[in-house]
């Protein structure tokens, strides 16, 4: 008798425990994964500028060459080629918004004449500024891709457009009497600033 009332009381016991302990609060959660925004190429960490270009005062670009037969030289010019397009790009896009919104502020030009002087402008200037752009970096991602990050500066590039503002207005008189106002280059500095 004594022996079905401790196994009672332990099984009672038990329960009580059991009871306690599954109020005791919510089980802890699995820690969650912070996401890694750490610049990765190729599954391994990389230079931040493989995967978002900048370079203070400059516009710039990457451009990347697999690995090749030819050699690590033949690879950096085909890098530096595929930069240097991505580069242009942005400079096209980049001059001709600029463009665009200072013709809008000084009320020049009728929209045709104002989207052909931005494209012109654009792709002078893209032209221009590309013949001064240079290799700032590079990295050679595991599988010898190699990456490489060129620049040019800022102040060449709105100099370079500046000029060309200034030239592709010069071309029809009546713009170029309109440009010549005083509201129109502080304007111009305004979207180009070089100093």
């Amino acid at each position: 008798m004594k022996l079905v009332k401790s196994l009672g009381s332990l099984v009672l016991a038990a329960t009580v425990a059991t009871v306690i302990t599954g109020c005791g609060g919510e089980q802890p959660k699995p820690k969650q994964q912070e996401p890694d925004f750490r610049c990765k190429q190729e599954g391994v960490l990389a230079p931040k500028w493989t995967c978002t270009p900048f370079v203070d005062g400059a516009i710039a670009e990457v451009g990347t060459a697999p690995k090749s037969a030819a050699g690590i030289g033949f690879q950096r010019r085909i890098a530096l080629a595929n930069a240097r397009s991505n580069l242009a790009q942005q400079i096209e896009t980049l001059v001709k918004d600029k463009v665009e919104t200072f013709t809008r502020s000084t009320g020049v030009g009728k929209d045709e004449t104002v989207d052909s002087v931005a494209t012109a402008v654009s792709k002078q200037v893209a032209k221009v500024t590309l013949q001064g752009s240079k290799q700032v970096d590079a990295w050679q991602a595991p599988s010898g891709t190699l990456y490489v990050l060129v620049a040019v500066p800022e102040k060449v590039v709105n100099k370079a457009a500046k000029e060309a503002v200034k030239t592709s207005f010069k071309n029809d008189q009546a713009l170029w009497q309109q440009f010549q106002s005083k509201q129109a280059l502080e304007s111009l500095d305004k979207e180009f600033p070089t100093d």
